[in-house]
């Protein structure tokens, strides 16, 4: 019932994801826009975080061991519990990921490296957004446009940390861990799905190139098979084939002495 479940929402939360995410950005990029766009936009946020939460509780009372089911998911159990703390909503985007990847983990390598990709430049994107919303303000900040979050976010994940562009408040830094940490991760996924594909990709080649050599192999014997049955029939047939007849002239009487 849990796995139909989680087939049957998988769409609709992607969705959902797609549109918190544009309600997220919307007043960070925007913030002169109109009282109304950012209505919208907050009544967007609540309404998915509704929706996650209903999912939880679902997949928690359809679940065989309640208990197991919140071990195994203690980040769904904290995107709910903490609805609309910036930044800490963005947790709720990383669960819907999270959902999704649960199918991922089960894909073929290319698809899983997709997917990943795909949750290395959200987390980037969406990482921008909540250090520029938390930076822009503070006095000593020097992420001021989104163009400095993206760099910042690119440089921080990668672990080069140029140094030109930091967060100067405690929950930028923090929001700054968390995006190193989870940089590395999904970096070092995507490199070692990589490097499984290729992998995969020659053993599948060796594989090929020891059966067609396990092919010629038994052709070749075939042949000789084939030889030496020929050369023993070849004996056998000359053996049983009976012996060719001399041919005799009868002396002829001689004339010597005759009168």
């Amino acid at each position: 019932m849990n796995e139909r479940w989680e087939a049957r929402t998988q769409a609709p939360l992607l969705g959902l994801a797609v549109a918190f995410g544009v309600a997220y950005a919307i007043p960070i990029v925007a913030p002169d826009a109109a009282p109304w766009v950012h209505r919208a936009c907050l009544t967007v946020e609540w309404v998915v975080w509704g929706a996650f939460a209903v999912d939880y509780v679902v997949r928690l009372v359809l679940a065989p061991e309640r208990w197991v089911f919140v071990r195994r998911h203690p980040l769904d159990l904290l995107a709910v519990l903490l609805p609309l703390i910036q930044p800490l909503r963005l947790l709720r985007l990383v669960s819907t990921l999270l959902l999704v990847g649960r199918r991922a983990r089960m894909a073929p390598q290319i698809t899983l490296t997709t997917y990943v990709a795909g949750s290395v430049v959200g987390l980037m994107m969406f990482g921008s957004l909540a250090v520029l919303h938390v930076e822009r303000g503070a006095p000593d900040g020097n992420i001021k446009t989104l163009g400095d979050a993206v760099w910042w976010s690119f440089t921080t994940m990668t672990t080069v940390g140029y140094g030109d562009h930091a967060p100067t408040t405690g929950l930028g830094r923090v929001l700054a861990v968390g995006l190193m940490l989870s940089g590395i991760a999904l970096l070092g996924v995507v490199t070692a799905n990589i490097a499984a594909w290729f992998i995969s990709r020659f053993e599948r080649d060796d594989a090929e190139e020891r059966r067609q050599t396990a092919l010629l192999e038994a052709l070749t014997q075939e042949v000789k098979d084939l030889r030496a049955e020929v050369a023993r029939l070849s004996a056998n047939a000359t053996a049983a084939s009976p012996a060719a007849p001399t041919s005799s002239v009868p002396a002829q009487p001689t004339t010597e002495g005759a009168t």
